[in-house]
């Protein structure tokens, strides 16, 4: 079905897997478009609870590849030559508003975790998809850039929004203007990445974690916890209050508390409902 990503299902986790290695995973517009259909994929499937997102080969995603950026800056078309547009490419939830509308964002409303287990160089636009998944995770030798600094660019791709949120403005705006390489080390400690690992034991991590959670946590909570985190950041603590108590009241009625308590007091792992799209 795909040229330049492949799909698997591994365990409860669904591994999205960037696949143009030669060109360390640099983006062309059909990949793009491949990449949106996968998740949708992986969103509607029951069997999976997480989405790990890697690249092939010795990089994550250096972004778009420059050729792609060439043939935009002379014609102004990104759909020129994409082979993969007859793909269905509607995942996520429509009902977290037109703020997830724009580029990639609309990863923020795929109803599961999504996790970057990123193991390489990670730059550009391939530096905005992981930091619009929800945990990443790196290999000891990844290193990050943003890049458009030296490509006469701005903060492009969402990063403006989202790389504040995460570091703070000023370490965002260091790396915007330097376009600096920032390695591993560094990124967990500023709080880009979350967690570590050497190359070889990077997914194992990642899919270790999706299994940790497949056993022990109920699909809907965490599906309802993403849309809190994400639509909170864009509220009054008054309105994101109201909301959650709403969501309490809910959940409360649902199948899955009734489980939750049952499974806690028979010391037993629980059977929660699987979503549904």
């Amino acid at each position: 079905m795909y040229q330049s990503i492949t799909l698997e299902t591994i365990g409860s986790a669904a591994v999205l897997t960037l696949n143009r290695p030669d060109n360390l995973n640099a983006l062309i517009y059909p990949m793009i478009t491949e990449f949106r259909h996968a998740l949708a994929q992986a969103e509607a499937d029951d069997k999976v609870t997480a989405i790990v997102i890697t690249g092939a080969g010795r990089g994550f995603c250096a972004g778009m590849d420059m050729n792609a950026l060439t043939t935009l800056s002379a014609t102004g078309d990104k759909e020129a030559g994409d082979d993969a547009l007859h793909l269905d490419q509607n995942p996520g939830d429509a009902d977290m508003g037109d703020d997830y509308l724009s580029g990639f964002t609309y990863m923020m409303t795929i109803r599961k975790p999504i996790i970057a287990a990123i193991n390489g160089a990670c730059a550009g636009l391939g530096l905005s998809i992981a930091l619009l998944c929800d945990m990443r995770f790196a290999a000891d030798n990844a290193k990050f850039i943003t890049s458009f600094s030296q490509r006469g660019l701005v903060a492009e791709h969402g990063q403006s929004w989202i790389l504040p949120r995460i570091i703070g403005p000023s370490k965002a705006l260091d790396l915007f203007w330097s376009s600096r390489r920032v390695l591993s080390e560094e990124a967990k400690e500023i709080g880009m990445i979350d967690r570590i690992y050497t190359p070889d034991e990077l997914l194992d991590g990642a899919l270790q974690y999706v299994e940790d959670l497949a056993k022990t946590t109920a699909p809907l909570s965490l599906m309802a916890m993403k849309r809190q985190v994400y639509r909170h950041l864009n509220v009054s603590l008054g309105d994101a209050m109201k909301e959650t108590d709403s969501m309490m009241d809910i959940s409360t009625a649902h199948d899955d508390f009734k489980e939750g308590v049952a499974s806690f007091l028979e010391k037993r792992l629980p059977k929660f409902e699987r979503i549904k799209v």
